[in-house]
C-alpha cells in the first residue's frame, strides 16, 4: 500500500466521525466489553471501510469505537486480525497506521498469552517490557512509506519507560498485581510446542502470544508512544500437561476481564 491508500481510508472514516482521539487501544480477547463501557461517540465498521481487513476470529467484533473514558478521548479497535488468520502482514498492521492518522498519538495493545516464566499462573496481568518479534515477518519490510517514519527506526525504547512506570503506578495504586516480563510473538495459529517454550524460556522470554510485537514495531517506527499489556490465559505447554484450547484462554480471559478493564480505563486517565 502507498500513503495516498491510507489517506483514502481516513477520508472514509472521517465521512463517519471527525471525532479525534489522543489513546488507541486494541482489545484482546476477552476485553472487548471495554469498548461497550466508555461514552461512546461514535462506530466505524471495518467493513464500512473498502479493503480493511476484517478480524474471523470468534469473540473479536470487527469494527473501530470512539469515544472517551471520563474526559480522555480513545479509538478502541474491538477486534483485531491476526498474521495466522492469512492475511499479508501489511494488512495486519494496517489498523495501528490508520489510528495514528486519526490523530492519537498513545497506543496500548493487550493480548491473551501463554505463560512460560514458572512464577506466573493463568490470570496474572503482564506488562511487557520488550519483545522478540524474529518469528513473524517484519511489518516493515518493503518500500518504506516515509510518511509515516524513517527506514531504520529504532526500537530500543519501543515500550515506552514513561508508560511503563504510568502503568506500575496506576496497578499499585488500584491493588492490581502486575507482572512485567518479555513478550515472543510467534504466527500460530498451532500452539507452540515443548521444544519452542524450552528454546523461549532459554532466551528469557516470558510470556508467548499471537499479536502485539508487529503492531508495536509498526506503531514505534510511525511516531505513537506503546504500552503494551498481557492477560497470562493459560500456561504454555512444558509449563502445564494439560493440553491446551482456545477454549480455554477464551475462559481465562473473561475471568480476568473485570481486572483488566479497570487497568486500561484507570491508565488511560492518567496518560
Amino acid at each position: 500500500m502507498q500513503y495516498k491508500d491510507y489517506l483514502k481510508m481516513l477520508d472514509i472514516v472521517r465521512s463517519k466521525t471527525d471525532f479525534v482521539p489522543e489513546t488507541a487501544i486494541v482489545l484482546g480477547s476477552g476485553l472487548g466489553a471495554l469498548a461497550d463501557e466508555i461514552d461512546v461517540h461514535s462506530v466505524v465498521d471495518y467493513k464500512e471501510i473498502p479493503d480493511f481487513p476484517v478480524s474471523t476470529v470468534e469473540g473479536h467484533k470487527g469494527r473501530f469505537v470512539f469515544g472517551n473514558i471520563e474526559d480522555k478521548p480513545v479509538v478502541i479497535m474491538q477486534g483485531r486480525v491476526h498474521y495466522y488468520e492469512g492475511y499479508p502482514m501489511e494488512s495486519v498492521v494496517l489498523p495501528i497506521r490508520l489510528m495514528r492518522l486519526m490523530g492519537a498519538e498513545k497506543l496500548i495493545l493487550t493480548n491473551a498469552s501463554g505463560g512460560i516464566n514458572k512464577d506466573f499462573n493463568a490470570g496474572d496481568l503482564m506488562l511487557i517490557s520488550d519483545h522478540i518479534s524474529s518469528f513473524v515477518p517484519n511489518p516493515l519490510i518493503g518500500a518504506n512509506i516515509e510518511e509515516f517514519g524513517v527506514r531504520f527506526p529504532d526500537m530500543s525504547d519501543i515500550y515506552s519507560e514513561r508508560m511503563r512506570i504510568k502503568a506500575k503506578q496506576t496497578a499499585e495504586k488500584n491493588n492490581i498485581e502486575l507482572k512485567e516480563g518479555v513478550y515472543a510473538q510467534f504466527s500460530g495459529p498451532s500452539y507452540e510446542c515443548p521444544a519452542e517454550i524450552r528454546m523461549l524460556r532459554t532466551a528469557g522470554v516470558d510470556a508467548v502470544g499471537m499479536s502485539t510485537a508487529c503492531e508495536a514495531v509498526t506503531a514505534k517506527h510511525c511516531g505513537f508512544e506503546v504500552c503494551g499489556i498481557s492477560c497470562i490465559s493459560n500456561m504454555a505447554c512444558d509449563i502445564t500437561k494439560i493440553p491446551l484450547s482456545h477454549e480455554e484462554v477464551q475462559e481465562c480471559a473473561d475471568r480476568t476481564a473485570p481486572i483488566f478493564k479497570r487497568l486500561v480505563r484507570e491508565l488511560v486517565k492518567t496518560l
